[in-house]
């Protein structure tokens, strides 16, 4: 695994009335230190979004619909993973929490037909007058995986 990602498989709780999945929990140690912001996107079928990096926050994505292939690539030139991809398939059949580092890049693609949709949290809110988001086109050079 990439150094410094970390992914925490959680459980699907039946009820009389349906499913419950807690997404997040302090006690875990996923999260260094809080969440700050957390956004909702969805993914039109067969869609991919890559590549991105944040410099200074965290993702942490959790999916809850439909099916995403996540893929993570070390750029760090310090790092003991430098190099490497990490690939891991998300749903809520096997509901987990997954952590990027900051300068970690990292691509999803919905496998999907239909919309796929996760849950984007963030140790550091969203800075609309400097953007802390770096991106590179899917069929870039710069990390060597594609997209089928």
């Amino acid at each position: 695994r990439v150094r410094g990602v970390r992914v925490r498989e959680v459980r699907n709780v039946v009820t009389a009335n349906g499913i419950t999945t807690e997404l997040y929990r302090l006690d875990w140690g996923v999260v260094q230190g809080t969440l700050q912001q957390v956004i909702h996107v969805a993914l039109r079928g067969r869609a991919v979004s890559a590549w991105h990096q944040h410099r200074h926050r965290w993702d942490f994505l959790f999916v809850v619909s439909g099916h995403l292939r996540v893929v993570l690539f070390d750029p760090r030139e310090h790092s003991t993973t430098q190099g490497q991809i990490d690939v891991f398939h998300l749903s809520p059949a096997r509901p987990s929490l997954l952590a990027v580092p900051p300068w970690v890049w990292h691509g999803v693609q919905n496998l999907s037909m239909e919309l796929s949709s996760f849950v984007n949290m963030f140790d550091r809110p969203y800075d609309y007058g400097d953007p802390d988001e770096w991106r590179l086109p899917a069929d870039t050079d710069l990390v060597p995986y594609r997209f089928d």
